[in-house]
């Protein structure tokens, strides 16, 4: 609806509608990064560029939509004159913090476990602890029966998810012989040993063993001769901190520990995600520009010089940043109108990365029958859950004072 000249969405039709596009957005921009990096782009390259066009779309969103209504000030008005409104503020730019540091740690994750495995992981832990913490600050708007059913759901689809990692680590440990499928044993140059010199990915069939091994040749951070445990400890954290932004940002806009003084308007949609956008790029790019000089987990030594030259993917980087921005944004506007917890639905976002996984990165191809029939059952969980979220939602009465 527009009121004013700002737009706010009110019905359930169009909170749900935001909700869907913003799930594939969410599911599409990890699938980008997790290209590149297979292509042998730098992590580190690669986040600066998404983070840079992550804040555009942000900034693009706040001052097209956060105008001014009867009952709300304006994007412009909120930023630029002293409202005393600090405390939601800072609980927006705490949001930003646990996104920031949740991506990062996702692009690293994708590389270690996996594309599905990642998403699947991070996605329960967000929907356990975010959706239940967005119910009871939302003063129960959900329905309860039907939300936390999409949430059970939501759990058995985790599991679904672990057995088909399970089973899909065996797989390929049948197809590579002698080299471990959790990559434990050997390491880059004895894999290179074991299965000859370096071979095009394009020629060479998905799923075989010499796929798998041009793959490690060419990408970016090397996981053979890595435990497995450490990609699965770097995802988990990354879950933990998208359990937090939603939460954060629910109480930067509606003030639900009454943290503002009376009369003070609460923050608009817009300029909370302005400000969950701004911290959220600030310790991105703070963070890997000392990444360039200092990497974590073996991966290459880079400069800011090098990065300016990186031209390479550099296209793919900036889309994954616009998609991952207007995708958060979708979230909140839909978030605010039917209730955060059932905005979680996107949260159901492996729907998407699996089949980009599928699709671009040739996973579970030549995969056994058991391997199969786990993933079409993850998958069917998978849906079940984001209707039964969907259908939970209510309808919020705004009020800014």
């Amino acid at each position: 609806m527009m009121v004013g000249d700002e737009y706010m969405v009110e019905s359930k039709g169009g909170a749900i509608a935001c909700m869907m596009i913003s799930l594939l957005c969410l599911g599409t921009w990890p699938a980008l990064m997790a290209l590149l990096e297979r292509r042998g782009r730098l992590p580190q390259h690669t986040y600066l560029d998404y983070s840079i066009t992550n804040f555009l779309a942000a900034i693009f969103i706040a001052f097209l939509f956060g105008g001014s209504t009867p009952d709300a000030p304006s994007f412009i008005t909120q930023l630029t004159q002293i409202q005393d409104n600090w405390p939601s503020v800072l609980f927006a730019m705490a949001g930003g913090v646990g996104l920031s540091f949740g991506n990062l740690a996702t692009q690293y994750a994708l590389a270690f476990v996996g594309l599905s495995v990642t998403e699947v992981t991070t996605a329960s832990i967000t929907v356990v602890l975010g959706t239940t913490v967005n119910y009871f600050l939302d003063n129960r708007l959900n329905r309860a029966d039907i939300l936390f059913s999409g949430v059970s759901c939501f759990l058995v689809a985790v599991c679904l998810g672990s057995a088909v990692h399970s089973s899909n680590s065996a797989d390929i440990e049948a197809k590579l012989g002698s080299v471990s499928g959790d990559c434990k044993t050997v390491n880059h140059e004895e894999c290179q040993r074991l299965f000859g010199e370096e071979e095009e990915m394009e020629r060479v069939k998905e799923g075989t063993a010499a796929f798998l091994t041009a793959l490690e040749n060419t990408r970016a951070i090397k996981v053979f001769g890595k435990s497995m445990v450490v990609g699965l400890g770097i995802t988990f954290f990354a879950g933990l901190c998208f359990s937090l932004f939603s939460p954060l940002f629910n109480l930067a806009t509606n003030d639900q520990w009454h943290a503002l003084k009376e009369g003070v308007p609460k923050l608009i949609v817009y300029t909370a995600f302005f400000y969950f956008s701004l911290s959220c790029f600030v310790i991105a790019i703070a963070l890997n520009i000392s990444f360039l000089y200092k990497p974590v987990l073996d991966s290459p030594r880079s400069s800011f010089r090098d990065y300016l030259s990186d031209w390479n993917g550099r296209g793919w980087a900036l889309t994954a940043g616009l998609i991952c921005g207007f995708g958060n944004g979708l979230q909140f506007m839909g978030g605010q109108a039917a209730g955060y917890a059932a905005s979680d639905a996107v949260q159901a976002l492996p729907l998407v990365s699996t089949f980009w996984g599928i699709y671009l990165f040739g996973e579970y191809r030549r995969s056994s029958p058991r391997t199969y029939a786990l993933l079409v059952g993850m998958l069917v969980m998978f849906t079940v859950a984001v209707v039964l979220l969907v259908a939970s939602a209510g309808e919020r009465e705004t009020r800014y004072n």
